[in-house]
């Protein structure tokens, strides 16, 4: 993602509340699914960390394993994005 893209993900991305929350028990299989399914939903979302997670922020593997791309990071929240893939039209 160039420059450009990236701001105009932050600016789509303002408005948007967190869809998920990571606690104290981190980044499990189910919270990673449920992030891929929101992914999958809407492309662009916020994820909330807790206090008690932030320690995850630091490490981007879980954002590779997601196959998203991180836009953004203020303070707890993070913004990813994947595009979603062009159906096949038969």
């Amino acid at each position: 993602m160039d420059i450009k893209e990236i701001k105009n993900l932050k600016a789509q991305a303002h408005h948007l509340k967190p869809i998920v929350q990571i606690g104290k028990n981190g980044l499990t299989e189910s919270v990673l699914k449920e992030i891929d399914a929101a992914l999958e939903a809407h492309e662009l979302i916020k994820i909330k960390f807790q206090e008690s997670a932030l320690d995850l922020l630091s490490d981007a593997s879980w954002v590779s394993r997601l196959k998203a791309e991180h836009v953004d990071t203020k303070g707890h929240i993070v913004i990813l994005y994947r595009e979603k893939p062009e159906k096949d039209e038969k």
